[in-house]
């Protein structure tokens, strides 16, 4: 009996890996696979002053008299260790030893959105490092080998999908440039010997050993475990992680293709933020999970939990055409309108919850914007330039107009109509989303609605050169 059959462990599984070496050729070849021949304004290094990214300036900065390329260490203090201000001095004093840029930053770290301290330490840094970005910048990142076989667990542990699983990407559209990480194929092993060949100093962060924190939990106890069974465990995971970031880049080329005949309006691919119903429903439930994941992260939403694609399955999709569904989950929103399905940030539903205006906001005709208050967007009067066209009586509006919003039984005459219809049916048959109605702006002079946002304008107060009504920067109202 072999012995695979007996249950013995393979010879194979266990064999010793070589270790990997690491130096600046190497680096600077990886740099140049991950960029296909485009050419940095500057490389930005997240400089923690971490044994990862101090090997990375260091060995960074040995290739540039090849590349000449500017560099810049930047050094993010979340204020969150008592020595911080100290790890800001040595990362200062690495970069001018190295004779590089560097940027040193502050950031407050609020768990405003529950997500925990860690992802939200990691959001803050992210955010401002992107502020600093310019045009044709590359951030690089010095996550290794170790680094990814600890993210693809992670994931695992979540009931992550294809995209958990590819784990850490090696490139990316980052801000105004790109994101690379280019160790990460290498093993930490391998990163510990370059700094001691090369006798550099490091910072090492007592909170990395805190069994409190998933990741150190993993690195700590469970990946040696593994290793001493499977030596060769961190590069497995991490070619499983590359064979999942193929398979989820073919389900985003479905999704794309599918993506294409259920936009509204065609075309609009950039922002897919409304789709035919009907067209969902001609998918199988697979595809339909798949291009609702990637048409939510195509409009910059957070990602969507399993359980809420399945509930805007079971529930928005078959609803009837006059129900409102919503499906909602932490920064983001699905709804139904019709045979329409909307991708929302949670902000348009949230309007008719913002307090009214006190005292009521008044409107002139001095090209003045306001701010509704209740209404997202801003709001302006504005005379056109010639005494051509229709809109708002002059008169009215030097007396001001005065901003409310929807009760219940406005009635209106639209300029071009000869009937009064009340402004329920009037935004039924104008298709205006149910959710953003309440949130329309209404002019009105004493007790009479002048004007509908920027959709009607009462008959009785047109004339010929008259003002007309701008409201922008609001969600869409279709």
């Amino acid at each position: 009996m072999n012995n695979t059959e007996s249950g013995s462990p393979t010879n194979s599984v266990r064999t010793k890996p070589k270790i990997m070496t690491f130096d600046a050729n190497k680096l600077r070849r990886r740099l140049a696979d991950l960029q296909c021949d485009d050419i940095a304004a500057r490389y930005l290094v997240a400089f923690s002053g971490g044994l990862d990214s101090t090997v990375l300036l260091h060995a960074l900065n040995e290739t540039r008299a090849e590349h000449g390329i500017p560099i810049v260490a930047i050094h993010v203090n979340h204020a969150l260790q008592p020595d911080a201000a100290g790890w800001e001095r040595h990362c200062r004093r690495v970069a001018d030893k190295l004779g590089v840029a560097y940027i040193g930053r502050e950031v407050r770290v609020v768990d405003e959105r529950g997500i925990g301290l860690e992802a939200a330490a990691r959001a803050a840094r992210y955010a401002l490092i992107e502020a600093l970005m310019q045009d044709g910048d590359v951030l690089l990142s010095a996550h290794h080998e170790e680094d990814q076989a600890e993210t693809l667990l992670l994931n695992l542990m979540r009931g992550s999908g294809l995209a958990g699983l590819a784990g850490i990407g090696a490139s990316q559209r980052f801000g105004p440039g790109r994101l690379i990480r280019p160790m990460l194929g290498v093993p930490r092993q391998a990163i510990e010997r370059y700094a001691r060949d090369l006798d550099l100093e490091w910072i090492e962060d007592p909170s990395n050993l805190d069994l409190r924190f998933d990741r150190n939990f993993l690195r700590q106890e469970i990946l040696p475990s593994l290793r001493r069974r499977w030596p060769a465990v961190s590069a497995r995971l991490r070619h499983s992680a590359e064979l999942a970031a193929e398979s989820a880049r073919l389900q985003d080329d479905l999704a794309r293709l599918d993506l294409a005949s259920l936009v509204v309006p065609p075309g609009a691919m950039a922002a897919p933020d409304r789709l035919d119903i009907s067209g969902l429903k001609r998918l199988g439930a697979a595809r339909q999970r798949n291009v609702l994941r990637y048409a939510i992260r195509t409009c910059g939403l957070p990602q969507v939990p399993a359980s809420r694609l399945r509930q805007a399955q079971d529930e928005l999709l078959p609803a009837r055409a006059d129900a409102q569904p919503l499906v909602r989950w932490q920064g983001a929103e699905l709804r139904r309108y019709r045979d329409t399905l909307y991708v929302l940030p949670p902000t348009a539903a949230a309007a008719d919850r913002r307090p009214m205006p006190s005292p009521p906001a008044m409107l002139f005709g001095d090209g003045r914007e306001i701010a509704p208050g209740r209404s997202p967007g801003v709001l302006r009067l504005e005379r056109p330039g010639s005494a051509q066209g229709m809109g708002i009586d002059p008169e009215l509006v030097a007396s001001g107009l005065q901003l409310r919003f929807r009760q219940g039984g406005e009635k209106i005459r639209p300029l071009g109509r000869n009937v009064t219809r009340p402004v329920k049916k009037l935004l039924q048959e104008h298709g205006v989303v149910p959710w953003m109605r309440h949130c329309l702006p209404l002019l009105y002079a004493g007790e009479t609605l002048v004007a509908v946002a920027d959709l009607w304008i009462a008959a009785e107060f047109a004339r010929e050169g008259g003002f007309s009504v701008h409201w922008s920067r609001h969600p869409s109202i279709y």
